[in-house]
C-alpha cells in the first residue's frame, strides 16, 4: 500500500510530552488509516530519554523510523533530515506535543491537492496570543522584523504545523540553510522566491507548556538569521539531465551513491536533479552512468518547475 503522508516530528528533549502528543494524535491518525501514514521522529541530540520513549510511544505502529542526531544541531536541521527520508506522497511537520488539534490534519491533506505548500497559521490577521504576555509580546514583535525583511505577508511563520507536497518539500529542505529557529522563515522565504503555490490553513491550538523556545535569546538568534536571508547565495548541485529521465532511473544510482533526499526539478527542455550541498561526489557517478552534467543551480533555474522526489 502506498503511504499517503509522512508525519515528520523533530523532537529535543520531549520524553515527557511524546505521550501526551500520541495520545492527541491517535483518534485522527485511525480515522485516516495508520497503514497510509508514516510517523518520522527526528531526535535532535536530546540529553534524556527522548528517543527510547519515541520508540515505546510510537513503535508498535506499521510505518515508522527513528533517527537520533549526534548532538543537538536545532530544529531545521532535524526537519531536513526527517524531509529527506519521508516516503509519502504528503509531509506534514508536528510538534511532540501536537499543540496543534491533530483533528485538522486531513484539511491539510484536502488542501495540498491544490498547494505545494499549507501553512498552519494560529492567526490569518491579529497577533497569535501566547498563555505567557512575554511571549505574546515577542511573538508579535518577531512577525513584524520578518514581514521587513522578507516581505511576506503571513501573520504567523512559527507554527510547527506546515503541510507539503513531498516534491517540493525535498526541494526546500536541499536549499534550507538555517538549522535554528528561524528555519520557518527561510522555507517560506525559499517558496516564494521557487514560486510555489501557497495558502495557509487556520488552525486551532493549545499553547502547551514545556516549549524549548527561549523568547529572549532566541529571538536575536532568529532575527540575525532571517536579516541575511536576501543576501544569501542560493546555490546547489545539480546533474542536468535530459527531460525524459525518470525518478525510476535515478534512484538505483542513487542509492549506490548513498545520496538521499534527492529532488528532480523538470521542465519542457531538461531534468534537474537537486542534490545536497555535499552531494557532488555522488552526483558525479549519476551524471556519468545516465551522460548528464554537474554543474551548480541557483534559485531562478530550480523556479517554477515540476518537481519530483526520488525514492532511493
Amino acid at each position: 500500500m502506498n503511504l499517503a503522508l509522512s508525519l515528520v516530528i523533530p523532537a529535543y528533549n520531549e520524553a515527557e510530552r511524546l505521550a501526551v502528543g500520541y495520545e492527541r494524535l491517535w483518534p485522527t491518525l485511525e480515522a485516516m488509516d495508520p497503514a497510509t501514514v508514516e510517523i518520522i521522529v527526528i531526535d535532535d541530540g536530546s540529553s534524556d530519554d527522548t528517543l527510547k520513549r519515541a520508540h515505546a510511544v510510537y513503535g508498535h505502529l506499521e510505518h515508522t523510523q527513528f533517527v537520533q542526531q549526534p548532538t543537538n544541531l536545532g530544529k531545521g536541521a532535524a526537519l531536513r533530515l526527517g524531509i529527506a527520508l519521508a516516503r509519502g506522497t504528503h509531509v506534514i511537520t508536528v510538534d511532540a506535543d501536537m499543540a496543534i488539534d491533530p483533528v485538522q490534519l486531513p484539511n491539510f491533506v484536502t488542501a495540498l491537492a491544490n498547494s505545494a505548500l499549507v501553512p498552519g497559521s494560529r492567526a490569518l490577521s491579529g497577533d497569535i496570543k501566547y498563555d505567557a504576555r512575554l511571549r505574546t509580546f515577542a511573538g508579535a514583535a518577531f512577525n513584524r522584523m520578518v514581514r521587513h525583511y522578507t516581505g511576506t505577508t503571513l501573520r504567523d511563520t512559527q507554527c510547527g504545523c506546515k503541510g507539503f507536497q513531498l516534491g517540493p518539500a525535498r526541494l526546500l529542505a536541499l536549499l534550507a540553510m538555517i538549522d535554528g529557529f528561524a528555519y520557518d522563515v527561510e522555507m517560506l522565504f525559499l517558496a516564494e522566491r521557487l514560486g510555489l503555490s501557497m495558502e495557509p490553513l487556520l488552525v486551532t491550538w493549545q499553547d502547551v507548556r514545556g516549549s524549548s523556545v527561549r523568547p529572549g535569546r532566541d529571538a536575536w538568534s532568529m532575527l540575525r538569521d532571517i536579516r541575511g536571508l536576501r543576501k544569501t547565495r542560493y546555490e546547489n548541485p545539480v546533474v542536468e539531465l535530459p527531460s525524459s529521465v525518470t525518478a525510476s532511473d535515478v534512484a538505483p544510482l542513487a542509492k549506490v551513491a548513498r545520496l538521499h533526499g534527492l529532488v528532480i526539478a523538470r521542465n519542457d527542455h531538461n531534468a534537474l536533479l537537486v542534490l545536497g550541498r555535499d552531494g557532488a561526489l555522488g552526483g558525479l557517478s549519476i551524471a556519468s552512468a545516465l551522460q548528464g552534467n554537474l554543474r551548480t543551480a541557483r534559485l531562478d533555474e530550480l523556479s517554477r518547475r515540476r518537481y519530483e522526489a526520488v525514492y532511493s
